[in-house]
């Protein structure tokens, strides 16, 4: 499919925009993200009804992977038509599939249709989450993003913590498909702040050609992978002949992906964004990062329930300091990175920072008090947090406006494909040690076990974490466009 750019759109409004302009956009586009990450976690309260009420429990986990299966594997697409189309009419057309499959899931009257519109809602919602990091690097040079992923990260900690809550009040008290009928007018809302101020946006690309092939390539390899990766352990035993056939065909197809990328006249991701060592080592960074926090995430309640005996909803509120670490982290280091010329260096010691705090909670998991698991976590969250600004602005930093989107859609891409692989990779150890997964109760396991298989676990989102940091040593720094007195930093 071609597309040519008619020159009068691709150029800039002669109207800049004003800084209340710049905030609307920022705010739309901060809350459509908001309504995708939320639909992450607002279902897992509510699923025990919905079996209950639409029947077919043996599906049910089909409603989250449904929904990862989509938002991950199209969010690469988006950055490429993005950049080819506009921001606004990609981001317009990600906020109407988002709806469409809100409206599909409130009114569906079995688990089948529920899951299909959960796989309809993750179509669009993986474009929100590319395309709000795209838009804000639209808006803002290098130098001043960084506060603004700072935003980013508080909005998936909103969405952590009051997706639960929400879920289960609207379940419990009121109707479950309250949980989808909520996001048409959040949508609609988020649709007419940024109408206007959106049309003075310029598309970067004049001339772009949509690779259908590579982007069908794409969709069907992730989807292989991540259903390998959810099913490994749970459906099937990770050396079962299906999870070996699903990895097998996953390999085929992204060979078979990498192989298009060399060939097509333009393919779906630019070689020249794929080949720059900021874009690869910052995007492997955040990827390693995501997996250990996000495994983390899964498991650490799942400690907090059995070493140290709390509820299933004390742990949810222990929890509060590992999420709000994140935030503070990131905040911190988006305030940060403006006023250094090293600005990775912030990244680095963070990391760092989170590897010592997560080596000492693995040695102390068998008898650590509640007060010290709290601050070692929050600890780690402060720590690891500060890596997503310095990672998100790198990358952007590191490409014209033109392949922004394409940047963009990979690094949200590794990064949510990173959440799926640190919770299997995290799910392999607990069950080698004997642990039960997530969800399934764990009284089947003497204690010593158990506190064997959680230091275990925080050991192996330790290694993750140093991979991580080796990545971002390894990554050039570049000065950050947008303040002509920086130095020059040598190559």
């Amino acid at each position: 499919m071609d597309q040519t750019v008619d020159s009068r759109t691709a150029v800039k409004s002669d109207a800049p925009l004003s800084e209340s302009e710049k905030n609307a956009i920022i705010g739309g586009v901060l809350l459509s993200m908001l309504l995708a990450a939320l639909d992450q976690t607002i279902v897992a309260p509510a699923m025990p009804t919905m079996a209950r009420l639409l029947g077919h429990a043996e599906y049910l986990p089909w409603i989250v992977t449904g929904y990862l299966l989509t938002a991950t594997a199209m969010a690469p697409l988006y950055g490429k038509i993005s950049d080819v189309y506009g921001r606004r009419p990609t981001i317009y057309a990600a906020i109407l599939i988002f709806l469409a499959g809100s409206l599909v899931s409130a009114m569906a009257p079995n688990m089948l249709v529920l899951i299909v519109g959960r796989a309809i809602q993750g179509a669009g919602g993986g474009g929100l989450f590319a395309l709000a990091q795209t838009v804000i690097g639209d808006l803002v040079p290098p130098r001043e993003r960084a506060r603004y992923s700072a935003w980013i990260a508080g909005t998936w900690a909103v969405a952590s913590i009051a997706g639960p809550l929400l879920g289960g009040t609207f379940a419990e008290h009121l109707h479950w498909s309250l949980i989808f009928w909520i996001n048409i007018p959040l949508g609609l809302v988020a649709m007419a702040i940024i109408n206007k101020p959106l049309r003075k946006l310029p598309i970067a690309a004049k001339h772009h050609r949509i690779d259908g092939l590579g982007a069908l390539l794409l969709v069907a390899a992730t989807a292989l992978l991540l259903l390998a990766l959810n099913w490994g352990g749970s459906e099937y035993p990770w050396q079962s002949r299906e999870i070996f056939g699903l990895l097998a065909c996953s390999a085929v197809i992204w060979s078979a992906f990498a192989l298009r990328l060399l060939r097509a006249a333009e393919p779906l991701i630019s070689l020249e964004v794929l080949g720059n060592p900021i874009v690869l080592a910052g995007t492997l960074s955040l990827f390693l990062l995501q997996a250990a926090n996000i495994g983390l995430a899964v498991y650490l309640p799942v400690y907090l329930q059995s070493i140290l005996g709390l509820s299933a909803s004390e742990s949810g509120t222990a929890m509060l300091g590992l999420m709000l670490g994140t935030v503070a982290g990131a905040t911190f280091s988006g305030r940060t990175i403006p006023r250094f010329v090293h600005y990775k260096r912030i990244a680095m010691v963070g990391v760092t920072f989170a590897i010592l705090c997560l080596g000492i909670l693995s040695l102390v998991a068998g008898h650590a008090s509640l007060l010290i698991v709290e601050i070692l976590t929050t600890c780690i969250g402060l720590g690891s947090g500060t890596t997503f600004p310095v990672a998100t602005v790198s990358v952007q930093n590191a490409v014209d406006q033109a392949h922004l989107g394409v940047a963009t859609g990979v690094l949200t891409f590794l990064r949510s494909l990173g959440s799926a692989l640190g919770v299997a990779i995290l799910g392999a150890v607990a069950l080698g040690y004997g642990l039960p997964l997530a969800g399934e109760g764990t009284q089947a396991a003497s204690t010593a076990v158990e506190a064997l298989a959680f230091v275990m676990i925080f050991f192996t989102a330790a290694a993750m974490l140093v991979m991580a940091l080796v990545a971002l040593v390894l990554m050039p720094e570049k000065p950050l466009r947008g303040h002509p007195e920086a130095p020059v930093l040598a190559d």
